[in-house]
């Protein structure tokens, strides 16, 4: 048993978390902590680095924490370089920022450019930015590496109320992760997503809060609830660990059974 929990393990390796101060992100540092891994820490603003920081070394492992913003190939290329100086090398991707759906609802046939681009870059260019500049330094290094994205549902199912950037985005999310796989698998990179419904954050509160909009979701996932971040974390080590050495262009749906009942 010791031995097969061996292959979740991170020890001796490096993890680079974009979006690492928000609630799935924070939550994400502290996992990947907890099973050996420094942890390189990024956001566009200080706003709960600390805590993402406190997270990780809790956990006794070490922390970089980085303020840059992903929708510049620059800083993510510095990101990149930074996180190597500090720990020399990096080995584990998680692509964690994103959102912004619910400021951004308009008609299809309404939707202004402004806020295309926008909920674009936030859900899209980020991980293109981050993922390149990680895969450049891991196909350099031959160390090969994981990177994982965290899509959404909202990917593979259609919704009549307003998102059809978000769904853009994270449909092409999905099917970037498809082709990064199958581009980077001879270096021995692998990519897979996250697909989860509705996470309990600071972010969706103000939805959550609506009784109302709760209850229609929580009446179509069969097993009655919101998940919440410790829900994906299972998904998130495993991807990223050797636990998943043969798992590779995958997007993995954490959504109480919401889409099989679609």
């Amino acid at each position: 048993m010791t031995y097969e929990l061996q292959r979740f393990r991170l020890d001796g390796r490096v993890a680079i978390v974009g979006g690492g101060s928000g609630g799935i992100g924070v939550r994400t540092c502290a996992a990947l902590a907890g099973v050996g891994a420094d942890v390189a820490i990024v956001a566009r603003s200080a706003t709960r680095l600390d805590e993402a920081r406190t997270a990780v070394e809790k956990s006794g492992r070490n922390a970089l924490v980085i303020a840059a913003d992903m929708v510049s190939r620059e800083q993510a290329e510095l990101a990149i370089e930074q996180t190597i100086d500090t720990f020399g090398h990096v080995d584990v991707v998680v692509n964690a920022i994103g959102g912004g759906a619910g400021t951004a609802l308009f008609r299809a046939e309404q939707y202004p450019d402004s806020e295309w681009q926008r909920i674009l870059d936030l859900n899209l260019t980020t991980a293109v930015h981050l993922s390149q500049s990680a895969a450049r330094a891991m196909i350099s290094a031959g160390r090969g590496g994981s990177i994982l994205n965290i899509s959404s549902v909202r990917g593979q199912l259609g919704i009549d109320a307003g998102y059809s950037a978000y769904v853009a985005a994270k449909g092409a999310l999905d099917a970037l992760t498809r082709q990064h796989a199958t581009e980077w698998a001879r270096h021995g990179i692998r990519v897979n997503a996250i697909s989860p419904t509705f996470v309990r954050t600071a972010q969706t509160a103000s939805l959550l809060d609506d009784q109302d909009f709760y209850e229609r979701l929580v009446s179509r996932i069969p097993l009655r609830r919101i998940s919440d971040p410790d829900d994906l974390v299972g998904a998130i080590l495993f991807f990223c660990s050797e636990a998943a050495g043969f798992v590779t262009g995958q997007v993995l749906t954490l959504d109480g059974g919401l889409t099989a009942t679609q």
